[in-house]
């Protein structure tokens, strides 16, 4: 019976844990409800005790277990231990990975989504306002992208790291306490420099958050336009937005209610991204034709700062190891509750579009109806039975 302790330990474990994800996927509005408060506390909680450090303290726990593993396997050859209770053990450890996760984090996955948080209207959009909030994104990254400093080269200059890691917190909570939307009252410790950031970067890698330890982390070598939304995008992770297309949205809203112009070119650059490869995946001329209208559109410094980030990636990713990056993602994301995978990344479109319908197409509708309505127009108003209303008719003679 000692032999099969380990994998009892993992059965247990493992039923626990698919049973709580069971109970969320049914009961979404309960965990809605009261889930995320939690967890974020434990998050506020878990950053605040890991921050006291700069480098990410689940790496070096990870190489920490790589080393007892290997140490472990020595052991079993010298001593002989059995290696069906060996294996078992290690098993168990993983299962308790997955279950700590799951607990303080996981179920996050089955909250309700972020625009219901932020009052957002969701509806069906036509492909001529796609069209119109991408040139929207354009026009204001346009705006921005000129009024940033640049060197010789015609790179923009941003903050170092650590400055900006400094600021991204203060958009959150603009929008926590000017805006009051309580879904973003979570930690805004800043984000760390993750490690290993060669194996990162070949896997097309920007950031990492880890739950167990409340940290949000970011890739150094991301180039730097797209540092401050990659910042709030982690800092969304931690805030237990754990939908990537939520989490998405959320840096997009940090970085513009941000005072800084770093932020709102980074904000309005990667809406632009975003929206612009949502129209060119269309399959109609008629999207075709509007996807080169606006590109042409682009200012100079835009278009450079689009460029060299597509081509920072593309020098510097590895085919095979971005490939495997995001099968393990994937996997991830579906079994954690994200139906749509690594495809959810892209579908902060629909948020962005619908953002921009509510304000800018319908503000402008309104003024519209206001401007154009005259109460003693008998075309628009029934004036009959009302005194006065109408001219009297003179009696013919």
């Amino acid at each position: 019976m000692k032999y099969w302790r380990g994998y009892l330990f993992a059965a247990i474990l493992g039923i626990i844990t698919w049973g709580l994800t069971q109970l969320a996927a049914k009961y979404t509005v309960l965990v809605d409800m009261v889930y995320p408060y939690l967890t974020r506390t434990v998050q506020t909680f878990l950053s605040g005790w890991t921050g006291g450090v700069d480098f990410c303290v689940w790496q070096v726990a990870v190489v920490l277990l790589i080393v007892m593993v290997l140490a472990s396997i020595v052991l079993m050859i010298v001593l002989r231990w059995n290696f069906i209770q060996w294996l078992g053990w290690v098993l168990s450890g993983v299962v308790l990975v997955a279950f700590l996760h799951t607990g303080i984090y996981g179920l996050n996955y089955h909250a309700g989504p972020l625009a219901d948080d932020i009052r957002l209207e969701m509806t069906a959009y036509t492909l001529e306002e796609l069209q119109d909030a991408t040139e929207y994104y354009r026009d204001l990254a346009n705006e921005l992208a000129d009024q940033l400093p640049r060197d010789a080269q015609g790179d923009v200059i941003y903050s170092s790291f650590e400055d900006l890691a400094q600021q991204a917190g203060d958009g959150f909570k603009t929008l926590t306490y000017v805006d009051c939307y309580s879904i973003f009252a979570g930690s805004t410790d800043p984000v760390k420099k993750l490690g290993w950031a060669d194996m990162f970067t070949s896997m097309g890698i920007t950031g990492m958050t880890m739950p167990i330890t409340g940290e949000a982390a970011v890739n150094p070598q991301t180039p730097a336009v797209g540092l401050p939304f990659t910042m709030c995008h982690e800092m969304s992770h931690r805030m237990c937005i754990a939908v990537e297309r939520d989490a998405n949205f959320a840096a997009f809203l940090a970085c513009r209610a941000n005072s800084s112009i770093e932020f709102q070119y980074s904000a309005y650059f990667m809406a632009y991204r975003y929206c612009y490869s949502a129209l060119a995946s269309v399959n109609a001329t008629e999207a075709a034709t509007a996807a080169a209208r606006i590109a042409a559109g682009v200012s100079d410094n835009f278009a450079h700062d689009l460029n060299a980030y597509s081509r920072f990636f593309a020098e510097n990713q590895d085919e095979g190891a971005t490939n495997l990056a995001n099968t393990v993602n994937d996997t991830y994301l579906k079994v954690s509750g994200d139906g749509q995978g690594v495809a959810s990344y892209g579908e902060v479109c629909d948020l962005l579009v619908n953002l921009y319908i509510k304000e800018i197409i319908l503000p402008a509708q309104q003024e519209d109806a206001k401007a154009t309505f005259d109460p003693y127009d008998e075309n628009q108003v029934d004036l009959s039975g009302i005194v006065g209303a109408l001219p009297e008719t003179q009696p013919e003679d």
